[in-house]
């Protein structure tokens, strides 16, 4: 018993001292680099914890291999512009109608031809499905593709896409993770019956298929065109510029007004990312320690003795793909809302599938403060590692010949430091400590 409470105390003082580490380098950057850089590190250091969270539940909890991280994360971005963007009448009235009656056509079709599986047999079941399935296909083309003309054709340069609802962008958030949710269910339905490493492939060709998805569909939201001046949840800076109290406040302050009042956004983001963070620790620690969590984890180590037991396997994995798709989905939402627009070229397997990875093995599998640590502290690392890189070259190359061939390559290296530099960071822990900074208790 002794020897269980030590070790718990010793965790907890890691953790403790991990943590105050992790404020301790946002606090240098914050004097060396200035608050408003910090502010920023810490910001999409907190979403980046979130996706952490999402990807720690379906591997950490139950060991699914989800390697499409990037269109979980893609489908919750989606969400504030469907949400909170303001509807485009003009492209509404051309052809959403068109646009409603194509999608009704394709869940009807879909509906039919499961009804039509389950109730025939035999060659008559083949010809059956294939007369709807073809049939219902070019039904469908013959709504969608006119719909899809006359929406786009609406201002491209401006609109070129049906819009928003116009609602508040933080019920955007919760609506991201359903997003999200949703085609969690709709692949894992598909796919969790693989093997761990069909199941892998499965999930990356899925991701990339969502975020082509959203590249080429302009009528959904403008595709690489991007969607711009999305809502925000706090002010805007030029606002708080011309509100005398708050000069006045940066004044006694002696803070500039520029300075004072993007540092005063970022502070009302990093509040709302960090309730929602606590939120979902709170939550997710009640979970994983309950029966719930514990019978997730002996899925997870060992899924036949699980199934032995009277555990529904495929069942419970179904539940964590969708419920780590959706906290996923609602970091999505989150980083849109910061950034303010919607980029679908933005959204790469190595920024939002393999950095997030390298965030849950650093911070430790199965351990959601490891999770979120893991998460601040490769994002700082992204972010700071390529000035990092560029001054040390630049060391190295102070002494070389101006236009010398060597002194050039490694001048242009310096870019790929992070790349590098993430590779190094997973050997070493790999190597050294493979649960983790934080591992699983």
């Amino acid at each position: 018993m002794s020897g269980r409470v030590a070790t718990g105390g010793n965790s907890t003082a890691r953790t403790a001292l991990l943590f105050a580490g992790m404020a301790g380098l946002v606090l240098l950057e914050g004097l060396t680099g200035g608050w408003n850089t910090a502010l920023g590190i810490v910001n999409m250091g907190l979403i980046s914890a979130v996706m952490a969270l999402g990807v720690n539940m379906q591997w950490g909890y139950a060991g699914l291999f989800n390697t499409g991280v990037v269109g979980f994360v893609a489908m919750g971005g989606l969400a504030p512009v469907l949400i909170s963007m303001p509807p485009v009448t003009e492209a509404w009235a051309a052809g959403a109608p068109r646009m409603a009656a194509a999608l009704a056509v394709a869940v009807g079709v879909v509906a039919l031809a499961v009804v039509l599986y389950r109730r025939l047999t035999g060659r008559i079941r083949v010809l059956a499905m294939l007369a709807v399935l073809i049939g219902g296909f070019f039904l469908y083309r013959a709504l969608f593709d006119p719909a899809v003309a006359a929406i786009e054709a609406v201002n491209p340069a401006g609109a070129g896409y049906l819009g928003g609802l116009g609602l508040p962008v933080l019920i955007s958030w919760p609506v991201g993770g359903l997003l999200a949710a949703g085609a969690a269910w709709i692949i894992a339905k598909t796919a969790l019956g693989l093997r761990s490493d069909y199941l892998a492939i499965a999930t990356l060709g899925i991701g990339e298929i969502i975020v082509s998805v959203l590249k080429n569909e302009d009528w959904l939201a403008r595709g690489v065109k991007n969607v711009v001046g999305i809502p925000r949840p706090v002010p805007y800076e030029v606002a708080l510029q011309s509100n005398p109290d708050f000069l006045a406040r940066a004044a006694g302050l002696g803070i500039d007004p520029v300075t004072a009042s993007t540092v005063w956004v970022k502070l009302l983001y990093a509040g709302l990312f960090l309730v929602v963070l606590l939120a979902l620790i709170w939550l997710m620690e009640r979970a994983l320690n309950s029966p719930w969590g514990r019978m997730m984890r002996a899925i997870r180590d060992n899924e036949v003795a699980a199934a032995a037991m009277g555990k529904h396997v495929t069942r419970r994995h179904l539940q964590i793909f969708v419920l780590g798709g959706a906290v996923l989905g609602l970091a999505g939402a989150m980083m849109i809302t910061l950034d303010g627009q919607m980029t679908p070229g933005s959204y790469t397997p190595l920024r939002f599938t393999f950095l997030i990875w390298v965030m849950v093995i650093l911070g430790g599998s199965g351990n959601n403060w490891g999770a979120v640590l893991g998460g601040m502290l490769v994002w700082y690392l992204w972010i700071k590692v390529e000035p990092w890189g560029h001054s040390l070259m630049g060391f190295v190359t102070s002494g070389m010949a101006d236009g010398s061939a060597v002194k050039s390559h490694l001048l242009n290296s310096a870019a790929h430091m992070r790349l590098l530099t993430m590779g190094v960071i997973l050997l070493v822990v790999l190597r050294f400590s493979p649960r983790g900074l934080i591992p699983e208790k």
